[in-house]
Protein backbone atom coordinates (compact mmCIF):
# COMPACT_ATOMS: atom_id res chain seq x y z
CA UNK A 1 0.00 0.00 0.00
CA UNK A 2 1.27 3.48 -0.89
CA UNK A 3 1.46 5.54 2.32
CA UNK A 4 2.97 8.64 0.69
CA UNK A 5 -0.37 10.54 0.37
CA UNK A 6 -1.13 9.82 4.02
CA UNK A 7 2.29 11.09 5.11
CA UNK A 8 1.92 14.24 2.99
CA UNK A 9 -1.56 14.80 4.43
CA UNK A 10 -0.27 14.37 8.01
CA UNK A 11 2.57 16.84 7.40
CA UNK A 12 0.19 19.43 5.91
CA UNK A 13 -2.22 18.96 8.83
CA UNK A 14 0.55 19.29 11.44
CA UNK A 15 2.00 22.37 9.71
CA UNK A 16 -1.40 24.07 9.42
CA UNK A 17 -2.49 23.40 13.00
CA UNK A 18 1.00 24.12 14.35
CA UNK A 19 1.21 27.54 12.66
CA UNK A 20 -2.27 28.38 13.90
CA UNK A 21 -1.35 27.35 17.47
CA UNK A 22 1.82 29.48 17.27
CA UNK A 23 -0.18 32.56 16.27
CA UNK A 24 -2.84 31.96 18.93
CA UNK A 25 -0.02 31.81 21.48
CA UNK A 26 1.12 35.26 20.28
CA UNK A 27 -2.43 36.55 20.50
CA UNK A 28 -2.77 35.37 24.11
CA UNK A 29 0.60 36.95 24.94
CA UNK A 30 -0.53 40.27 23.44
CA UNK A 31 -3.79 40.23 25.40
CA UNK A 32 -1.85 39.51 28.59
CA UNK A 33 0.08 42.76 28.07
CA UNK A 34 -3.01 44.42 29.52
CA UNK A 35 -3.86 44.83 33.19
CA UNK A 36 -5.40 41.87 34.98
CA UNK A 37 -9.11 42.18 35.68
CA UNK A 38 -11.31 40.02 37.88
CA UNK A 39 -14.17 38.54 35.86
CA UNK A 40 -14.83 35.50 38.03
CA UNK A 41 -18.22 36.74 39.27
CA UNK A 42 -21.64 35.39 38.24
CA UNK A 43 -20.37 32.56 36.08
CA UNK A 44 -23.85 31.22 35.35
CA UNK A 45 -24.91 34.54 33.79
CA UNK A 46 -21.68 34.67 31.78
CA UNK A 47 -22.31 31.20 30.33
CA UNK A 48 -25.88 32.22 29.48
CA UNK A 49 -24.64 35.36 27.72
CA UNK A 50 -22.15 33.34 25.70
CA UNK A 51 -24.82 30.81 24.68
CA UNK A 52 -27.37 33.50 23.83
CA UNK A 53 -25.17 36.11 22.11
CA UNK A 54 -22.25 34.16 20.57
CA UNK A 55 -23.90 30.82 19.86
CA UNK A 56 -27.50 31.99 19.52
CA UNK A 57 -26.66 35.16 17.54
CA UNK A 58 -29.38 37.03 19.48
CA UNK A 59 -27.96 40.51 18.84
CA UNK A 60 -27.34 39.88 15.13
CA UNK A 61 -31.06 39.54 14.34
CA UNK A 62 -31.81 43.04 15.66
CA UNK A 63 -31.26 43.90 11.98
CA UNK A 64 -33.33 41.06 10.50
CA UNK A 65 -31.98 40.80 6.93
CA UNK A 66 -28.29 40.91 7.80
CA UNK A 67 -28.94 38.81 10.92
CA UNK A 68 -30.75 36.06 9.01
CA UNK A 69 -28.08 35.91 6.31
CA UNK A 70 -25.33 35.83 8.92
CA UNK A 71 -27.01 32.92 10.70
CA UNK A 72 -27.14 30.99 7.41
CA UNK A 73 -23.42 31.54 6.80
CA UNK A 74 -22.53 30.89 10.45
CA UNK A 75 -24.59 27.70 10.85
CA UNK A 76 -23.86 26.46 7.34
CA UNK A 77 -20.13 26.97 7.54
CA UNK A 78 -19.83 25.38 11.00
CA UNK A 79 -22.04 22.38 10.23
CA UNK A 80 -20.56 21.70 6.81
CA UNK A 81 -17.10 21.65 8.36
CA UNK A 82 -18.19 18.75 10.53
CA UNK A 83 -17.28 16.80 7.40
CA UNK A 84 -13.70 17.96 7.99
CA UNK A 85 -13.53 15.24 10.66
CA UNK A 86 -14.28 12.63 8.00
CA UNK A 87 -11.71 14.18 5.65
CA UNK A 88 -9.03 14.12 8.35
CA UNK A 89 -9.68 10.46 9.16
CA UNK A 90 -9.70 9.54 5.47
CA UNK A 91 -6.50 11.50 4.90
CA UNK A 92 -4.62 9.99 7.82
CA UNK A 93 -5.72 6.36 7.37
CA UNK A 94 -6.22 6.16 3.62
CA UNK A 95 -9.94 5.38 3.84
CA UNK A 96 -12.66 6.84 1.61
CA UNK A 97 -15.83 8.29 3.17
CA UNK A 98 -15.30 6.55 6.48
CA UNK A 99 -18.72 7.85 7.53
CA UNK A 100 -20.37 5.21 5.34
CA UNK A 101 -18.62 2.48 7.32
CA UNK A 102 -19.79 3.72 10.73
CA UNK A 103 -23.21 5.15 9.86
CA UNK A 104 -26.20 3.64 8.07
CA UNK A 105 -26.39 4.71 4.45
CA UNK A 106 -29.66 6.58 5.05
CA UNK A 107 -28.20 8.58 7.97
CA UNK A 108 -25.01 9.39 6.08
CA UNK A 109 -27.03 10.41 3.03
CA UNK A 110 -29.24 12.67 5.16
CA UNK A 111 -26.18 14.39 6.67
CA UNK A 112 -24.41 14.97 3.36
CA UNK A 113 -27.67 16.08 1.73
CA UNK A 114 -28.19 18.62 4.53
CA UNK A 115 -24.63 19.83 4.04
CA UNK A 116 -25.21 20.31 0.31
CA UNK A 117 -28.37 22.35 0.88
CA UNK A 118 -26.56 24.48 3.46
CA UNK A 119 -23.66 24.97 1.03
CA UNK A 120 -26.02 26.45 -1.56
CA UNK A 121 -27.67 28.69 1.06
CA UNK A 122 -24.21 29.87 2.16
CA UNK A 123 -23.34 30.71 -1.46
CA UNK A 124 -26.54 32.75 -1.83
CA UNK A 125 -25.93 34.59 1.46
CA UNK A 126 -22.31 35.31 0.53
CA UNK A 127 -23.37 36.81 -2.81
CA UNK A 128 -25.85 39.08 -1.00
CA UNK A 129 -23.15 40.09 1.49
CA UNK A 130 -20.76 40.90 -1.36
CA UNK A 131 -23.42 43.07 -3.03
CA UNK A 132 -24.11 44.86 0.26
CA UNK A 133 -20.41 45.54 0.77
CA UNK A 134 -19.47 46.54 -2.75
CA UNK A 135 -22.51 47.63 -4.76
CA UNK A 136 -25.31 48.81 -2.46
CA UNK A 137 -24.64 52.23 -0.95
CA UNK A 138 -24.53 51.31 2.76
CA UNK A 139 -22.61 54.01 4.60
CA UNK A 140 -20.99 51.80 7.25
CA UNK A 141 -19.45 49.65 4.50
CA UNK A 142 -18.67 52.40 2.02
CA UNK A 143 -16.52 54.15 4.62
CA UNK A 144 -14.15 51.17 4.78
CA UNK A 145 -11.12 51.56 2.51
CA UNK A 146 -7.95 49.63 1.80
CA UNK A 147 -7.18 46.52 3.84
CA UNK A 148 -10.39 46.45 5.97
CA UNK A 149 -12.51 46.46 2.80
CA UNK A 150 -10.33 43.88 1.05
CA UNK A 151 -10.23 41.67 4.13
CA UNK A 152 -14.03 41.43 4.21
CA UNK A 153 -14.12 40.49 0.53
CA UNK A 154 -11.30 37.93 0.84
CA UNK A 155 -13.29 36.02 3.45
CA UNK A 156 -16.34 36.00 1.16
CA UNK A 157 -14.20 34.63 -1.69
CA UNK A 158 -12.80 31.97 0.65
CA UNK A 159 -16.30 30.84 1.55
CA UNK A 160 -17.38 30.68 -2.09
CA UNK A 161 -14.35 28.58 -3.07
CA UNK A 162 -14.72 26.18 -0.12
CA UNK A 163 -18.43 25.63 -0.71
CA UNK A 164 -17.89 25.08 -4.45
CA UNK A 165 -15.06 22.60 -3.77
CA UNK A 166 -17.33 20.68 -1.40
CA UNK A 167 -20.06 20.40 -4.04
CA UNK A 168 -17.60 19.50 -6.83
CA UNK A 169 -16.01 16.87 -4.61
CA UNK A 170 -19.40 15.22 -4.13
CA UNK A 171 -20.49 15.65 -7.76
CA UNK A 172 -17.40 13.86 -9.13
CA UNK A 173 -17.36 11.05 -6.54
CA UNK A 174 -18.75 8.21 -8.65
CA UNK A 175 -19.41 5.84 -5.74
CA UNK A 176 -21.24 8.56 -3.81
CA UNK A 177 -23.38 9.48 -6.83
CA UNK A 178 -24.20 5.81 -7.48
CA UNK A 179 -25.37 5.49 -3.88
CA UNK A 180 -28.26 7.80 -4.77
CA UNK A 181 -28.57 9.24 -1.25
CA UNK A 182 -27.35 12.64 -0.08
CA UNK A 183 -26.60 14.01 -3.54
CA UNK A 184 -29.57 16.40 -3.45
CA UNK A 185 -27.57 19.22 -5.10
CA UNK A 186 -24.47 17.51 -6.49
CA UNK A 187 -26.59 15.25 -8.76
CA UNK A 188 -27.41 18.34 -10.83
CA UNK A 189 -23.75 19.37 -11.00
CA UNK A 190 -22.44 15.91 -11.88
CA UNK A 191 -23.46 16.07 -15.59
CA UNK A 192 -21.19 19.11 -16.04
CA UNK A 193 -18.13 16.87 -15.84
CA UNK A 194 -16.64 14.20 -18.10
CA UNK A 195 -17.95 10.60 -18.02
CA UNK A 196 -14.38 9.30 -18.03
CA UNK A 197 -13.82 7.55 -14.64
CA UNK A 198 -10.15 8.52 -14.52
CA UNK A 199 -10.94 12.19 -15.18
CA UNK A 200 -13.71 12.17 -12.56
CA UNK A 201 -11.38 10.58 -10.01
CA UNK A 202 -8.69 13.20 -10.73
CA UNK A 203 -11.20 16.05 -10.30
CA UNK A 204 -12.63 14.51 -7.12
CA UNK A 205 -9.18 14.02 -5.56
CA UNK A 206 -8.11 17.53 -6.56
CA UNK A 207 -11.24 19.04 -5.02
CA UNK A 208 -10.72 16.90 -1.89
CA UNK A 209 -7.13 18.08 -1.42
CA UNK A 210 -7.91 21.72 -2.23
CA UNK A 211 -10.86 21.64 0.19
CA UNK A 212 -8.83 20.50 3.21
CA UNK A 213 -5.83 22.69 2.34
CA UNK A 214 -8.21 25.64 1.84
CA UNK A 215 -9.72 25.07 5.28
CA UNK A 216 -6.26 25.07 6.88
CA UNK A 217 -5.30 28.24 4.98
CA UNK A 218 -8.57 29.84 6.06
CA UNK A 219 -7.91 28.82 9.67
CA UNK A 220 -4.50 30.50 9.63
CA UNK A 221 -5.77 33.56 7.79
CA UNK A 222 -8.15 34.25 10.69
CA UNK A 223 -5.29 35.47 12.89
CA UNK A 224 -4.57 38.30 10.44
CA UNK A 225 -8.23 39.07 9.77
CA UNK A 226 -11.17 40.72 11.46
CA UNK A 227 -12.86 37.33 11.14
CA UNK A 228 -10.95 36.21 14.21
CA UNK A 229 -14.29 36.96 15.88
CA UNK A 230 -15.44 33.53 14.64
CA UNK A 231 -13.37 32.15 17.52
CA UNK A 232 -13.10 35.06 19.95
CA UNK A 233 -16.81 35.94 20.08
CA UNK A 234 -17.26 33.13 22.60
CA UNK A 235 -14.74 34.26 25.26
CA UNK A 236 -15.59 37.89 24.54
CA UNK A 237 -19.29 37.45 25.29
CA UNK A 238 -18.41 35.38 28.36
CA UNK A 239 -16.27 38.21 29.76
CA UNK A 240 -18.71 40.91 28.64
CA UNK A 241 -19.82 43.59 31.07
CA UNK A 242 -22.54 42.45 33.49
CA UNK A 243 -23.05 45.69 35.40
CA UNK A 244 -25.50 48.30 34.05
CA UNK A 245 -24.14 49.93 30.91
CA UNK A 246 -24.32 53.39 32.45
CA UNK A 247 -22.18 52.39 35.43
CA UNK A 248 -18.57 53.56 35.19
CA UNK A 249 -15.69 52.11 37.14
CA UNK A 250 -14.04 54.23 39.82
CA UNK A 251 -10.40 54.09 40.85
CA UNK A 252 -10.35 52.80 44.39
CA UNK A 253 -7.41 55.00 45.36
CA UNK A 254 -9.30 58.11 44.23
CA UNK A 255 -12.51 56.97 45.96
CA UNK A 256 -10.63 56.57 49.24
CA UNK A 257 -9.16 60.06 48.88
CA UNK A 258 -12.64 61.52 48.40
CA UNK A 259 -13.95 59.62 51.43
CA UNK A 260 -11.06 60.99 53.46
CA UNK A 261 -11.90 64.55 52.36
CA UNK A 262 -15.57 64.08 53.25
CA UNK A 263 -14.88 62.68 56.73
CA UNK A 264 -14.45 65.56 59.25
CA UNK A 265 -12.94 63.20 61.80
CA UNK A 266 -10.35 61.67 59.51
CA UNK A 267 -6.66 62.29 60.07
CA UNK A 268 -5.15 62.94 56.62
CA UNK A 269 -1.69 62.15 57.97
CA UNK A 270 -2.65 58.79 59.49
CA UNK A 271 -1.23 55.62 57.97
CA UNK A 272 -3.69 53.65 55.82
CA UNK A 273 -5.59 50.87 57.52
CA UNK A 274 -4.16 47.38 57.25
CA UNK A 275 -7.16 46.19 55.26
CA UNK A 276 -6.85 49.04 52.76
CA UNK A 277 -5.52 47.30 49.66
CA UNK A 278 -5.96 50.23 47.31
CA UNK A 279 -2.62 51.22 45.88
CA UNK A 280 -2.23 54.41 43.95
CA UNK A 281 -1.88 53.36 40.29
CA UNK A 282 1.36 54.13 38.46
CA UNK A 283 -0.73 55.92 35.84
CA UNK A 284 -4.26 57.23 35.93
CA UNK A 285 -6.19 56.12 32.86
CA UNK A 286 -4.65 54.82 29.65
CA UNK A 287 -2.41 56.31 26.98
CA UNK A 288 -1.30 53.04 25.37
CA UNK A 289 -2.58 49.49 25.01
CA UNK A 290 -0.54 48.22 27.97
CA UNK A 291 -2.59 50.53 30.24
CA UNK A 292 -5.88 48.94 29.19
CA UNK A 293 -7.17 45.77 30.81
CA UNK A 294 -7.15 42.34 29.21
CA UNK A 295 -10.86 42.30 28.45
CA UNK A 296 -10.53 45.58 26.53
CA UNK A 297 -7.67 44.09 24.48
CA UNK A 298 -9.76 40.97 23.86
CA UNK A 299 -12.53 43.33 22.69
CA UNK A 300 -10.12 44.87 20.18
CA UNK A 301 -9.18 41.51 18.69
CA UNK A 302 -12.85 40.45 18.57
CA UNK A 303 -14.10 43.51 16.66
CA UNK A 304 -15.94 42.42 13.52
CA UNK A 305 -15.66 45.87 11.88
CA UNK A 306 -19.37 45.60 11.06
CA UNK A 307 -19.86 49.29 11.86
CA UNK A 308 -23.10 48.87 13.81
CA UNK A 309 -21.57 50.82 16.70
CA UNK A 310 -20.62 53.76 14.48
CA UNK A 311 -23.95 53.78 12.65
CA UNK A 312 -25.73 54.12 16.02
CA UNK A 313 -23.33 56.74 17.44
CA UNK A 314 -25.08 60.16 17.74
CA UNK A 315 -21.76 61.99 17.69
CA UNK A 316 -20.83 60.33 14.40
CA UNK A 317 -24.28 61.01 12.95
CA UNK A 318 -23.86 64.73 13.60
CA UNK A 319 -20.54 64.85 11.75
CA UNK A 320 -18.11 64.53 14.66
CA UNK A 321 -14.84 62.67 14.08
CA UNK A 322 -15.69 59.93 16.58
CA UNK A 323 -16.19 56.41 15.21
CA UNK A 324 -16.39 53.65 17.86
CA UNK A 325 -15.41 51.15 15.17
CA UNK A 326 -12.24 53.13 14.49
CA UNK A 327 -11.46 53.21 18.23
CA UNK A 328 -11.50 49.41 18.30
CA UNK A 329 -9.59 49.03 15.03
CA UNK A 330 -6.94 51.51 16.17
CA UNK A 331 -6.56 49.69 19.49
CA UNK A 332 -6.07 46.38 17.68
CA UNK A 333 -3.63 47.89 15.17
CA UNK A 334 -1.53 49.36 17.97
CA UNK A 335 -1.62 46.06 19.89
CA UNK A 336 -0.46 44.17 16.79
CA UNK A 337 2.32 46.73 16.34
CA UNK A 338 3.43 46.26 19.94
CA UNK A 339 3.40 42.48 19.45
CA UNK A 340 5.63 42.76 16.38
CA UNK A 341 7.96 45.02 18.38
CA UNK A 342 8.24 42.33 21.06
CA UNK A 343 8.91 39.63 18.45
CA UNK A 344 11.64 41.75 16.86
CA UNK A 345 13.37 42.45 20.19
CA UNK A 346 13.70 39.01 21.69
CA UNK A 347 10.53 39.05 23.75
CA UNK A 348 10.96 42.53 25.22
CA UNK A 349 9.13 45.70 24.20
CA UNK A 350 11.47 48.42 22.98
CA UNK A 351 10.08 51.94 23.26
CA UNK A 352 9.15 53.04 19.76
CA UNK A 353 8.17 56.58 20.69
CA UNK A 354 4.54 55.92 19.81
CA UNK A 355 1.38 55.29 21.77
CA UNK A 356 -2.31 54.67 21.19
CA UNK A 357 -3.32 58.16 22.33
CA UNK A 358 -2.12 60.76 19.87
CA UNK A 359 -0.57 58.49 17.25
CA UNK A 360 -3.75 56.50 16.61
CA UNK A 361 -6.63 58.15 18.48
CA UNK A 362 -6.92 61.93 18.78
CA UNK A 363 -8.23 64.02 21.69
CA UNK A 364 -10.95 65.35 19.41
CA UNK A 365 -12.34 61.86 18.87
CA UNK A 366 -12.39 61.14 22.60
CA UNK A 367 -14.15 64.33 23.65
CA UNK A 368 -16.79 63.95 20.92
CA UNK A 369 -18.23 60.96 22.80
CA UNK A 370 -21.49 61.63 24.68
CA UNK A 371 -21.11 58.41 26.78
CA UNK A 372 -24.62 57.36 25.71
CA UNK A 373 -23.62 53.67 25.38
CA UNK A 374 -25.34 53.32 21.99
CA UNK A 375 -22.18 51.67 20.61
CA UNK A 376 -22.08 49.14 23.44
CA UNK A 377 -25.75 48.29 23.01
CA UNK A 378 -25.39 47.90 19.23
CA UNK A 379 -22.37 45.56 19.23
CA UNK A 380 -23.39 41.99 18.31
CA UNK A 381 -20.50 40.44 20.29
CA UNK A 382 -20.50 42.51 23.53
CA UNK A 383 -17.59 44.84 22.73
CA UNK A 384 -17.32 47.98 24.89
CA UNK A 385 -15.64 50.86 22.99
CA UNK A 386 -16.84 53.34 25.62
CA UNK A 387 -14.65 51.82 28.35
CA UNK A 388 -11.53 52.48 26.23
CA UNK A 389 -12.67 56.04 25.49
CA UNK A 390 -13.24 56.72 29.19
CA UNK A 391 -9.85 55.32 30.21
CA UNK A 392 -8.08 57.62 27.74
CA UNK A 393 -10.19 60.58 28.85
CA UNK A 394 -9.20 59.78 32.44
CA UNK A 395 -5.55 59.92 31.39
CA UNK A 396 -6.02 63.28 29.66
CA UNK A 397 -7.71 64.81 32.72
CA UNK A 398 -5.72 63.26 35.57
CA UNK A 399 -2.28 62.97 33.99
CA UNK A 400 -2.17 65.70 31.33
CA UNK A 401 -4.73 68.22 32.66
CA UNK A 402 -5.89 68.34 29.06
CA UNK A 403 -9.65 68.54 29.46
CA UNK A 404 -11.57 70.93 27.17
CA UNK A 405 -12.05 74.46 28.51
CA UNK A 406 -15.74 73.86 29.21
CA UNK A 407 -14.94 70.89 31.45
CA UNK A 408 -12.12 72.73 33.20
CA UNK A 409 -14.51 75.58 33.97
CA UNK A 410 -17.08 73.13 35.32
CA UNK A 411 -14.54 71.34 37.51
CA UNK A 412 -13.22 74.66 38.83
CA UNK A 413 -16.78 75.69 39.73
CA UNK A 414 -17.37 72.39 41.52
CA UNK A 415 -14.14 72.86 43.45
CA UNK A 416 -14.90 76.46 44.41
CA UNK A 417 -18.70 76.57 44.54
CA UNK A 418 -19.77 72.98 45.10
CA UNK A 419 -21.78 73.01 41.84
CA UNK A 420 -21.09 73.22 38.07
CA UNK A 421 -22.43 76.79 37.86
CA UNK A 422 -20.37 79.97 38.41
CA UNK A 423 -22.35 81.15 41.45
CA UNK A 424 -21.29 80.85 45.05
CA UNK A 425 -23.53 79.01 47.46
CA UNK A 426 -24.95 82.19 49.05
CA UNK A 427 -26.28 83.43 45.69
CA UNK A 428 -28.01 80.26 44.51
CA UNK A 429 -31.49 81.29 45.63
CA UNK A 430 -31.36 84.84 44.30
CA UNK A 431 -33.57 83.79 41.41
CA UNK A 432 -36.46 83.39 43.87
CA UNK A 433 -36.47 87.14 44.57
CA UNK A 434 -37.15 87.81 40.88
Amino acid sequence: MNYLPNIIFALILIAGIGYFARNIKKLIRNIKLGREVDASDNKSQRWKNMARIALGQSKMVVRPIAGFLHIIVYVGFIIINIEVLEIIIDGLFGTHRIGLKVLPESVYGFLIGSFEILAVLVLIAVVVFWLRRNIINIKRFKSLKGWPKNDGNIILYFEVVLMCLFLVMNATDTSFQNMGAGNVISQFISPWFSDNPDTLHLIERSAWWLHIVGILVFLNYLYFSKHLHILLAFPNTYYGKLTPKGQFNNLEAVTNEVKLMMDPNADPFAAPAEDDNAEEPAKFGASDVMDLNRIQLLNAYTCTECGRCTSECPANQTGKKLSPRKIMMDTRDRLVEVGKNIDANGGEFKDDGKQLLGDYITNEELWACTTCNACVEACPVSIDPLSIIMEMRRYLVMEESAAPMELNNMMTNIENNGAPWPYNQQDRLNWVNE
